[in-house]
């Protein structure tokens, strides 16, 4: 099948359009280029602009009246810049998909598989997460992921929209073949930043938040590896209409880990076990839009699509110190 893939051109984006063709399907890629590199597009199909471009949506139906979903990942997604620009974070992530998702509707495109985040669901005292737990989203960038949630659930109520509604943890590593990988020039993500540290790109990796509320007082996360995580969104396109079938509804959420919780010291040890070497470390506060964090229970995944991770925490290090070796020969910096 054809699938539309938004934000195509990104870290994840890129990796699930290779996941979709390994998978016998084909990629039809959407981005507007505003950070994704153009050279992980490779040959696939491509159109560059904005996903609110009605216009440009109807031409890419036109040519490709096969496509049969979208994998809808285009965003904003750096929760501190989302603190100090959340007017570009409204207007990027929830003004332009619903334009977008109102235009596919339109089009009879009705199949919507968003790229949604576990950072917004409420704390809770065992870290552990299932969908249908409260939410308290407290970034703007997590806010702005819930009111997508909000506007699929309301739309898939009103008209002919489906979605599937993909809650993921902390993706890391590249894709297989080390072709790409985390792309942003000034890394925010906590394994890029160990993966330059260890590399000896930076002086030392800075610990944010010393004093949450778990068993050693740094943030706790559910680490998957991209790869498992494209596959993931592959197994659902595939399984789209069987899935809502399965819950009986217009819309649900399915959660996307590896069912466990790591927090950022217990991270920086498998970093330093697999390097075989310590990483500096300095500590500093939270930053804003911080949270203790949490970690999937990934129940829902396994029963409705058949799919839980595989590759393990040291597989994903693995993968981004490799890819941490090769990005500047790749995009031309470290």
């Amino acid at each position: 099948m054809k699938v539309l893939v938004t934000g195509g051109a990104g870290y994840l984006g890129s990796i699930t359009s290779k996941a979709l063709e390994q998978a016998g399907h084909t990629p039809v890629v959407l981005d507007s280029l505003i950070s994704g590199p153009r050279q992980y597009v490779g040959d696939r199909i491509f159109y560059e602009g904005d996903i609110a471009d009605r216009a440009l949506l109807r031409r890419v139906v036109a040519e490709h009246p096969d496509i049969e979903a979208t994998i809808h990942m285009a965003a904003r997604i750096v929760v501190p810049e989302s603190v100090e620009k959340p007017y570009e974070y409204y207007r990027d992530n929830v003004a332009k998909s619903l334009e977008m998702f109102d235009e596919l509707t339109a089009l009879g495109r009705p199949r919507i598989l968003f790229s949604s985040t576990a950072s917004l669901y409420a704390l809770k005292s065992d870290f552990e997460v299932r969908e249908d737990d409260p939410v308290d989203p407290n970034s703007p960038y997590a806010r702005t992921k819930r009111m997508i949630e909000q506007v699929l659930e309301d739309m898939s109520g009103a008209t002919d929209l489906r979605a599937i509604i993909l809650r993921y943890f902390n993706p890391i590593g590249s894709d297989p073949d080390l072709e790409t990988g985390y792309h942003l020039r000034d890394a925010t993500h906590v394994v890029p930043l160990m993966a330059q540290t260890a590399l000896g790109f930076r002086d030392s990796f800075t610990i944010t938040g010393i004093d949450h509320p778990t068993r050693d007082g740094t943030g706790i996360r559910d680490y998957i590896h991209a790869w498992d995580l494209a596959k993931a969104h592959v197994r659902a396109v595939e399984e789209f209409d069987a899935v809502l079938g399965k819950v009986g509804a217009t819309y649900t959420y399915i959660n996307l880990g590896g069912g466990d919780g790591v927090t950022v010291r217990e991270l920086l040890a498998a970093v330093e076990r697999v390097v075989g070497r310590p990483i500096p470390v300095t500590e500093a506060p939270p930053r804003p839009g911080d949270a203790a964090g949490a970690f999937a229970n990934a129940d829902k995944a396994a029963e409705l699509l058949g799919w839980q991770a595989e590759l393990s925490l040291d597989d994903a290090i693995a993968s981004a110190l490799a890819w941490g070796e090769k990005r500047k020969a790749v995009l031309g910096y470290e």
